[in-house]
């Protein structure tokens, strides 16, 4: 793994993610869907939904708008969706990936592109930039809620619980995993009493760029104006 810190780019975000309680919803309905598609959509019988739907309950986060996201992953209630990943790029070529789920293609990507259009980037062609971006399982423990937590503690009950890497900063401790490891190792890190501040399946850029202050408020606009629509799972950029 890169020296870059998946967290910092959590942190950045957050503040302006929970003045809006739309931003909140949608980030755990990503997490819901993920979580109910790779093992089932009942909570009693799946660890990581399980955890996800307390997270939602925890945010006051309406039942329709928890049972929608399990009915998406499921295909319950005749619900038909799609997967489907846009790829392009914003300012300063910052590459750009997006994650929907949609029960209609032709609605979807004419959203997705002229979000890209209003932000100054552009829609590319598949496989124009994913390849720019690793997929993996991803934990977060936040230090400051554990203060009496050990480096080598963590870094030997996460690789024997299958993980593929731990790194280490004064704030936090990050488990990477393959994707196909994560509900694995999630579970039994819990099973062994570790809390989360962050868990998913998700994106992460291989060569983070650094860009303007000008350009970022650009980008941010693209990002936020792509997860405001309610077919969007993810959005996943190069920008450090």
């Amino acid at each position: 793994m890169s020296g870059h810190s998946k967290w910092h780019n959590i942190q950045g975000r957050k503040n302006a993610q929970d003045a809006k309680r739309g931003k909140i919803f949608q980030k755990i309905a990503h997490d819901l869907y993920v979580a109910a598609k790779a093992g089932g959509a009942d909570p009693d019988m799946n660890a990581s939904l399980r955890l996800v739907v307390e997270k939602a309950k925890a945010a006051n986060m309406p039942k329709e708008n928890i049972q929608r996201a399990l009915d998406k992953a499921s295909g319950a209630n005749g619900a038909k969706f799609e997967e489907v990943t846009y790829e392009g790029y914003g300012t300063a070529g910052v590459a750009v990936l997006v994650e929907a789920s949609t029960d209609n293609i032709n609605r979807t990507v004419s959203s997705v592109r002229n979000s890209f259009k209003h932000a100054g980037g552009a829609l590319g062609t598949s496989g124009s930039v994913a390849f720019q971006f690793d997929r993996r399982g991803y934990l977060a423990i936040d230090r400051s809620a554990f203060p009496d937590l050990e480096e080598d503690t963590v870094l030997e009950a996460a690789l024997e619980a299958g993980a593929e890497d731990v790194q280490t900063s004064d704030d936090v401790f990050e488990i990477y995993t393959e994707p196909a490891d994560f509900q694995a190792v999630e579970s039994a890190l819990i099973e062994a009493g570790y809390v989360f501040e962050d868990a998913e399946v998700t994106m992460i850029a291989q060569n983070p760029m650094d860009i303007s202050e000008e350009d970022r408020e650009k980008l941010d606009k693209l990002v936020d104006e792509l997860e405001d629509n309610e077919d969007v799972l993810a959005v996943y950029t190069t920008a450090d």
